[in-house]
């Protein structure tokens, strides 16, 4: 089983073969059963009224070029399943018999391989459930934590006995045994919720999708592996393989899951595991400058007591902390003072206060990050103003050198690439993975990119392989802070030289 503890990755990381199924260079991804309100929530595809001309992708990325031809420059991407709003007639045919449509501020070209204006198509209704934007974690997770099969449909009882000879002995500790399965969650599965494994997928109460069952469904080739339409297992689930999933379905009392690309795993063979609750403050609505956010368990707040320190509480983790500005080294530590008068030590506490010194992108208005790896902090503003602050997680090797360790690159950058969900693996020896959709993903410069870590709650200490970690909901606030911004409906954006600055330092 995969421990979440040790999951930290970016830089380094092999991107996979090119499509049908991309991946891009950036962290990781485990395996979340969100609650059935999460299951149901709405997709991208609602970002074209039903009584507006639609577009739908058919590719896993549908290019979205600035102009109407094949060689114009990429400006973002559709996911397959994502319908869009579009022209009501093809403003061009450069290198596409289908035509160029109008989305968004991109044009897409409508053939059988990317895309097309027939919106009753299978995939509108195979993936209704795209991404939510409107949570931390846009798709339901799990990762392997017993390698089985990855089937190309919903496989029956008989079929899935023939190629699982474990089969029975594991519905056996699925449904009755107080083992892994069913047990309730321990404090690393990093789960808010007390139910079992089984009872958090359980209430995921969706029905058998027609087109996922029989021994003649299928679906197309999404992934890369499907090839055979009477191929049933297309491939296995590996060590530290993480998944995300669209829909769950129960064939004869087994749920399996669903994933962005259309396969089929079964849950049992999977740990649900929900990203970490933390997330920043909004400034000056929570807190105001100065104050300390808790960067990690142990701290204390102490009285000054002649020149001694006096314990006086047990520090909050990840709590704000109002400051009044002053400090002073006790014992040759540094400390701050709280608005109440205590101090508490900066081992344990990060003090932030405003830029020193404004850049002059924030002058000019735009909006910007401020990250500090020392402290292991990130401040969003808005122009010259603050107005978001958070723990991260930046390379583990601190402030080594980012061309030999694992450590993040210093300097002034810019967003250059979104996305919504993108994957990564890689082929270090010790180091294998394959994590995909990892939420929320900015490339700032090379494979450096801010995203979320839902496998992991340790923000505030250095443990990435270079990328900047974030908690879900922390990343899914900065994705849509940022520029440049990625349209309701699309997977992707790019944008060079213009996009948010990321301001990296010591």
């Amino acid at each position: 089983m995969l421990a979440p503890a040790v999951l930290t990755l970016c830089v380094g990381c092999r991107r996979p073969s090119p499509s049908p199924s991309p991946s891009t260079s950036a962290s990781a991804s485990p395996l979340v059963a969100p609650s059935a309100s999460t299951a149901a929530a709405p997709s991208s595809s609602s970002a074209a009224s039903a009584d507006s001309p639609r577009l739908l992708a058919l590719a896993w990325e549908t290019p979205v070029r600035e102009r109407p031809t094949d060689v114009a420059r990429l400006i973002g991407g559709l996911r397959a399943g994502s319908l869009v709003a579009r022209g009501a007639e093809p403003v061009g045919r450069a290198g596409c018999a289908g035509g160029w449509y109008a989305v968004g501020d991109g044009y897409v070209c409508v053939e059988p391989s990317s895309a097309t204006l027939d919106t009753s198509h299978e995939l509108t209704r195979l993936l209704a459930r795209g991404p939510d934007r409107s949570r931390g974690m846009p798709y339901t997770y799990g990762i392997v934590r017993k390698q089985g099969p990855i089937y190309s449909r919903l496989p029956t009882r008989k079929e899935a006995e023939r190629e699982e000879g474990d089969l029975d002995a594991r519905m056996r500790e699925w449904l009755d045994a107080p083992g892994e399965a069913g047990a309730q969650f321990r404090p690393e599965h990093w789960s808010r919720d007390p139910r079992t494994a089984r009872e958090l997928w359980d209430a995921q109460a969706t029905d058998v999708p027609p087109a996922f069952a029989g021994d003649k469904a299928f679906w197309g080739n999404l992934s890369g592996l499907a090839k055979d339409p009477s191929a049933l297992v297309v491939g296995r689930t590996k060590r530290h393989n993480g998944l995300a999933f669209v829909d769950t379905a129960v064939v004869d009392g087994r749920r399996y899951g669903i994933t962005t690309n259309l396969l089929v795993v079964p849950v049992d063979r999977l740990r649900p595991v929900e990203g970490s609750s933390f997330r920043g403050v909004e400034l000056p609505k929570d807190i105001d400058f100065p104050f300390a956010l808790v960067r990690r368990a142990g701290g204390a707040s102490f009285k000054e007591d002649g020149k001694k320190l006096v314990k006086v509480a047990e520090l909050p983790r990840r709590a704000a902390i109002k400051l009044t500005g002053k400090q002073k080294f006790f014992h040759k530590v540094l400390h701050f003072q709280t608005e109440d008068g205590l101090w508490i030590s900066d081992q344990f506490a990060s003090r932030l206060d405003p830029a020193k010194k404004m850049p002059k992108w924030g002058k000019k208005g735009e909006r910007w990050l401020d990250v500090n790896i020392t402290k292991q902090t990130l401040v969003a503003y808005d122009g010259t103003r603050a107005v978001y602050a958070t723990l991260v997680s930046t390379g583990e090797a601190g402030l080594g050198d980012p061309e030999k360790s694992k450590s993040t690159k210093r300097g002034i950058f810019r967003v250059h690439t979104k996305h919504v969900a993108a994957t990564m693996d890689s082929e270090i020896v010790g180091e294998e993975f394959e994590l995909r959709d990892i939420p929320y993903v900015q490339y700032f410069e090379g494979g450096y990119a801010l995203h979320a870590a839902y496998w992991h709650d340790d923000f505030g200490t250095p443990r990435s392989h270079g990328c900047i970690n974030l908690a879900p909901e922390d990343a899914r606030f900065l994705f849509d802070f940022t520029e440049p911004k990625v349209p309701p409906g699309f997977h992707s954006a790019r944008r060079a030289l213009t996009g948010s600055v990321v301001f990296v330092h010591p």
